[in-house]
């Protein structure tokens, strides 16, 4: 009986698993087949069911990026891009073709640099450096540990200054903001890219003249939200307030 029940237990865990590699194989196949066959719709369609169920492929989006701008559809192109360079921040090809779609957009504005202190902020702080400050703030909490324990009960303590245990400590602390931080940029991208041509910007009070149309495919940062309006900062630095529905999250 307990071999019958165990072989039903396994079948029920195991097979799922066995059908969605199948299937996830089958929708690729399928998209890439369509893919070079220059029916890009369909191969939208087919990669579009695989990114829903491999949410962190970077390969699935640099293809529907492609898909997207054999399409013409700019602004879809550069979201999925951006999707795999959030992923796969490395991804050499799917920054080369961001750059040849946003040199399409009209009126696109350029990357203002950072000062360099933010620059060094925001490396520090790159979703892709969470684990990384995870792994370093244990290593440094296991050495905090050895350095109180070896002075107080092993000979060598005597030797290992008094100020040691407070400076990891300190370093610690670091590590900890540093990788708390990268881990909340690592749920969502902050960016954003719009869907509609000409989408106007307005001002605070969302009243008067825009401050500017903004082109399809540009790519924005969201500062914050307020109902249906979201503030977002332009790669040139100005700010302003678009409606929510003219944008998709990266």
């Amino acid at each position: 009986m307990k071999r019958i029940i165990a072989i039903f237990v396994f079948i029920y865990l195991v097979f799922p698993v066995i059908g969605s590699a199948a299937g996830y194989k089958e929708l690729w196949k399928r998209a890439a087949d369509h893919y070079h066959a220059k029916q890009y719709d369909s191969a939208v369609l087919y990669f579009e069911q695989v990114a829903a169920g491999k949410p962190q492929n970077a390969e699935v989006y640099f293809n529907l990026g492609n898909s997207y701008y054999r399409m013409n559809k700019v602004a879809l192109a550069v979201l999925n891009y951006q999707r795999a360079l959030f992923i796969d921040p490395e991804y050499k090809e799917a920054r080369e073709n961001l750059e040849i779609t946003q040199a399409r957009i009209p009126n696109h504005a350029t990357q203002v640099e950072d000062i360099f202190f933010i620059g060094w902020w925001k490396q520090l702080t790159a979703h892709t450096m969470a684990t990384d400050w995870a792994v370093a703030s244990l290593i440094t909490f296991l050495l905090i540990i050895f350095s109180v324990w070896a002075r107080r009960f092993m000979t060598i303590g005597g030797r290992i200054p008094v100020q040691l245990p407070g400076i990891l400590t300190f370093v610690f602390c670091c590590f900890l903001i540093f990788g708390f931080v990268a881990a909340a940029n690592s749920r969502q991208s902050p960016d954003a890219v719009v869907m509609e041509n000409d989408t106007p910007m307005m001002n605070e009070q969302l009243k008067g003249k825009p401050l500017a149309l903004l082109p399809e495919g540009a790519t924005v940062k969201v500062v914050s939200q307020r109902g249906t309006w979201v503030e977002v900062s332009l790669p040139d630095s100005r700010t302003g307030w678009i409606m929510q529905s003219q944008m998709i999250r990266i």
